[in-house]
């Protein structure tokens, strides 16, 4: 965590979990605390594309 930044303004990221499973995240939320954009976790998977990138 200490490593990630948002993408879109480089603002810290705050982790919400929704699923862990053997020590890891399998699926939650990360929230620009600045910005206050959300990436979704997927499958253990942040996407950490900008909201018009991603699917």
């Amino acid at each position: 965590m200490e490593i990630l930044v948002c993408p879109m303004c480089k603002g810290d990221l705050e982790l919400t979990v929704k699923v862990e499973a053997e020590g890891e995240i399998m699926e939650g939320t990360l929230v620009c605390k600045d910005c206050r954009e959300r990436y979704p976790i997927e499958d253990g998977i942040p996407n950490m594309l900008p909201p018009d990138q991603r699917d």
